[in-house]
């Protein structure tokens, strides 16, 4: 499993109920459910995702997260997961509160746009970066908002939102010294655990 799932799974209490939103094939899910006894749920809006998350035996929802979770009861999970999608949906903040409405915690992923290799990238070439982890051209992308870790740190301090946990890897999904001094610059991936 990544290193930045490891994680996600160590932020998460056995036998909680999780919320997956864009779940993907449901590895995540599975791994939570063998590792912690989570009940869980996936919502997926791929239908050959939702495929293989039943196969895997995942409780997975067709559901397009722009709709928001309205079909969620308040304090419906412990943990509400958000991983690498944040920069895919039309209005960002307004999922966060949805997710922060329906779970007591939740824990969000995404790809620093201010690191410093896509910086260069963007100086250099007068581009934007195409990487291993950013393999689209700006006209395919299925990111619609870039969001920094400063951005997200704001949106936080905006919105009331308690950040319990912040971390930051790089493309190998290690931390390092240089990423906890300055993890806008020298973090590619970031990873926010927070609640009200």
């Amino acid at each position: 499993m990544r290193a930045d799932l490891e994680i996600i799974q160590q932020w998460i209490e056995p036998n909680s109920r999780v919320l997956d939103l864009g779940c993907g094939d449901g590895a995540l899910l599975q791994r939570l459910k063998q590792d912690k006894n989570v009940s869980d749920c996936g919502l997926e809006i791929d239908p050959a995702q939702i495929r293989q998350c039943l196969a895997l035996g995942i409780n997975v929802i067709e559901q397009d997260l722009d709709q928001g979770l309205s079909n969620f009861e308040s304090g419906s999970f412990d943990t509400v997961v958000l991983a690498h999608t944040l920069q895919a949906v039309h209005r960002p903040d307004l999922l966060v509160e949805e997710m922060l409405r329906v779970g007591r915690s939740c824990i969000i992923t995404f790809p620093n746009f201010a690191y410093w290799p896509y910086r260069l990238y963007l100086l250099g070439r007068g581009r934007m970066p195409v990487s291993r982890f950013l393999p689209y051209a700006w006209y395919d992308t299925p990111n619609i908002h870039f969001c920094t870790v400063r951005d997200f740190d704001t949106l936080c301090a905006e919105r009331g939102i308690r950040i319990l946990h912040r971390t930051v890897l790089d493309d190998s999904y290690r931390s390092t010294a240089l990423m906890t001094f300055n993890p806008n610059f020298f973090g590619m991936n970031a990873l926010y655990h927070i609640s009200r």
